[in-house]
């Protein structure tokens, strides 16, 4: 980037928490961020009140006032909401000026360089935590998900392969709710033991004194269960008596919950649920209170009445692989000045895939290899994925079936079509693309690899 430019809003973000960590060993909460950002496009403290549903005053005399201080201290000089673009901008080209006047010798000197400017480096492994600057954003989804939430009833549907970060986006939203003082429920299907989908009563049951249990309320089930009237209606008492029993709103974030699509008995019926309760905001006072969010790898694969699908309402979300501005923000927060240069091999390689790219980056941070010798030995059991291509292969290897079939796919020269099932196994891996009905390979990577691994 030339030093004359204007900062974007990602390099803008990262400069500033890099800043503001090394000055006090935190970083932004999520509310001054939304205010910077505010302020970075070029907003009035009321429209960014507005925005964030809160007071003028909180907005300003609170957390700009935090803002702005933590900025001054960090940068040593005063900084306002008028002021902080050129005085971010004169330390950024401070920075660019100190690394390309340093004229380093070895390879020491080029990590002492790089160490001077970067964050503290994280190996990529499971979700961003919150205080994280290698957190990315993608917009506008962050801040689709945070209006979205506010709504009454509201349902948010995130859809993304696995290691795409849906659980990392998941964890600022729920975060976000928590700001505004909603209860929140969370549950990842996949950690749920075997004998709890044994049949449709026992998985409502469970769901539900699982939410009573996150919410301290005392279980009462047995005074809401009548297998009379089934286990459908009754779960759906029972929850109109935990909602009115809250004095806010309750946000439920169902991760993974593509776990229940292997039990097609149960998950008909409770994604049926779902969409009933969501459904029921428009009639019922106290629904308005809930708020759900479902986070998946594929679209259900089983039979769905259209009206009675959870799948097509409420705010459809599909995480996208980065882009090569967000490679780019990646690298620098890794210490590295890459240009078009270095992310495009890379994104050559494995696409904008998150996990992937960030795996490469830590690795070339570390100098444990040069970009060129990573790309070389990528789809080798020599190279930095290695341990993630062996994770992939064993689980196919587990279904010959579906092996077989990513084979033809990665072998093939033009675009493959399957029967659906496949497809959604395999994209919920994240080893495909669709496209229609036809799928080819996510990425070179995978190509190179399942061609010579799968038998």
């Amino acid at each position: 980037m030339n030093a004359e430019s204007e900062l974007s809003w990602e390099q803008t973000q990262n400069l500033v928490n890099t800043l503001v960590f090394k000055h006090t060993g935190k970083y932004l909460t999520d509310i001054e961020i939304d205010v910077l950002r505010g302020a970075w496009e070029g907003k009035s403290y009321e429209e960014i009140a507005e925005q964030l549903f809160r007071s003028v005053s909180y907005i300003n005399k609170d957390v700009g006032y935090r803002l702005w201080k933590k900025l001054s201290e960090a940068l040593g000089e005063e900084v306002t909401k008028k002021s902080f673009r050129q005085a971010l901008k004169r330390e950024w080209q401070n920075q660019t000026a100190a690394k390309t006047s340093s004229t380093p010798t070895s390879n020491s000197a080029i990590c002492a360089s790089q160490q001077r400017f970067a964050i503290a480096l994280e190996f990529p492994e499971g979700s961003v935590s919150l205080d994280s600057p290698f957190y990315v954003e993608r917009p506008p989804i962050e801040s689709d998900c945070y209006k979205e939430i506010l709504k009454p009833g509201s349902l948010i549907r995130i859809r993304g392969p696995k290691q795409m970060g849906k659980t990392s986006l998941l964890n600022r939203v729920l975060a976000y709710a928590a700001q505004q003082n909603y209860q929140v429920v969370r549950m990842n299907l996949r950690k749920a033991e075997k004998t709890v989908f044994t049949n449709l009563n026992r998985f409502l049951r469970w769901f539900c004194l699982n939410v009573s249990r996150q919410l301290h309320l005392e279980p009462k089930l047995d005074d809401y269960w009548d297998e009379e009237i089934g286990s459908k209606v009754s779960c759906t008492g029972y929850f109109q008596y935990l909602l009115e029993q809250l004095e806010t709103n309750l946000v439920i974030d169902l991760d993974e919950i593509d776990a229940v699509f292997n039990y097609p008995d149960i998950a008909e019926d409770f994604l049926a649920l779902l969409r009933e309760w969501h459904e029921e905001a428009m009639i019922q006072e106290s629904w308005r209170k809930l708020r759900l969010i479902i986070a998946h790898s594929t679209e259900a694969y089983i039979s769905l009445n259209i009206h009675q699908s959870p799948f097509n309402v409420g705010l459809p979300l599909r995480l996208p692989q980065f882009n090569q501005q967000q490679v780019e923000t990646l690298a620098q927060l890794h210490g590295l000045t890459w240009t078009v240069k270095e992310t495009e091999p890379l994104i050559a390689m494995v696409g904008g895939h998150p996990y992937l790219i960030r795996l490469a980056l830590y690795h070339l941070a570390h100098q444990d290899v040069t970009l060129q010798q990573l790309l070389q030995d990528a789809p080798t059991h020599a190279g930095v994925y290695s341990d993630h291509l062996r994770r992939c292969l064993g689980n196919l290897k587990q279904q010959p079936e579906l092996a077989a079939l990513l084979k033809q796919v990665m072998t093939a020269q033009d675009p493959v079509q399957l029967e659906s099932v496949a497809v959604y196994h395999l994209d919920s891996m994240g080893l495909v693309h669709l496209k229609g009905n036809q799928v080819t390979p996510s990425c070179e990577l995978y190509r190179q690899y399942f061609s010579t691994n799968l038998s």
